[in-house]
């Protein structure tokens, strides 16, 4: 386990981390003035902020954008609903390219409404990035499949696990797609390690970090700040940075009962200093 410090410019902030009480705008001015060189917008933060506002204030402020979410919700009960879905898949490609992004992170979807099929969800999936590569790979827009943690299987993601990201990598080709580790949804799984040895370099597109909270008060909005829970993340990190990656850190917290309530530069001071002491 590396012990060293990560690079304090390799920070990024997930926008989610302080959304409550700062829009984007101020997200980002926030972001420049504690010196943090990464950020990784919402859509929905985006769209309310404006698409051509965001890239200006991203291209001013000189971010490098880690990450755009989110893409992916591929399964629908018809397929007026699979079509809607490749339709702002391929928005969310285009915004992602005006944003300059390094990926756009795809969280797959979980069963279609009235569905216990999730052979079937997963199926969907995998035709739904299959053929949204087609429409990504021109543009030079990789995507980044985010496996979530398996009580997320039935509602936001049916790919729970890093063989599954891995299995469709192999299956659909690496060219243009891999995997957005979050040490929230692969922590627990005991084959992680060599999953992180099977991605490599190539395929390891962007790396997550939070922490996770014992007990865990709600399943969605109590994410931990790092080091006030039990992931070991420095073992993690140093697992992706030995097979080369050289990206950023990301940090991304939903905490409706505590972070969120603090005030946002009280949050990023906090941020910056977990990531060197906990990270």
């Amino acid at each position: 386990m590396s012990h060293r410090p990560p690079d304090p410019k390799l920070l990024s902030i997930n926008t989610a981390t302080v959304r409550k009480r700062w829009n984007l705008g101020e997200i980002f001015e926030g972001c420049a003035r504690h010196g943090i060189q990464g950020v990784s917008p919402w859509r929905d933060q985006v769209q309310t902020f404006g698409l051509t506002e965001s890239a200006k204030m991203v291209r001013d402020l000189g971010f490098v954008v880690t990450g755009y979410c989110r893409g992916g919700m591929f399964p629908g009960s018809t397929p007026e609903e699979i079509v809607a879905a490749r339709d702002d898949n391929r928005r969310a490609v285009d915004e992602a390219c005006e944003l300059g992004a390094t990926c756009l992170v795809l969280v797959v979807g979980g069963l279609p409404k009235g569905s216990k099929d999730i052979l079937g969800a997963r199926a969907q999936v995998r035709d739904g990035i299959g053929e949204l590569l087609d429409y990504a790979r021109p543009r030079n827009m990789p995507l980044a499949i985010e496996p979530l943690h398996p009580m997320y299987a039935a509602d936001r993601a049916c790919v729970n696990t890093t063989a599954h990201a891995n299995d469709l990598c192999d299956e659909l080709g690496d060219d243009g797609l891999g995997i957005a580790l979050d040490v929230y949804h692969v922590w627990w799984d005991p084959y992680i390690h060599r999953e992180i040895n099977r991605a490599g370099k190539k395929r390891i597109l962007a790396f997550h970090i939070c922490d996770w909270l014992v007990p865990t008060r709600d399943l969605l909005l109590d994410r931990g700040m790092m080091g006030d829970g039990v992931i070991d993340i420095p073992s993690l990190r140093a697992a992706v940075e030995g097979q080369g990656y050289e990206g950023f850190h990301e940090v991304e917290i939903f905490s409706g009962q505590d972070w969120w309530e603090r005030p946002p530069d009280e949050v990023l001071k906090t941020c910056i200093e977990r990531h060197q002491s906990c990270c």
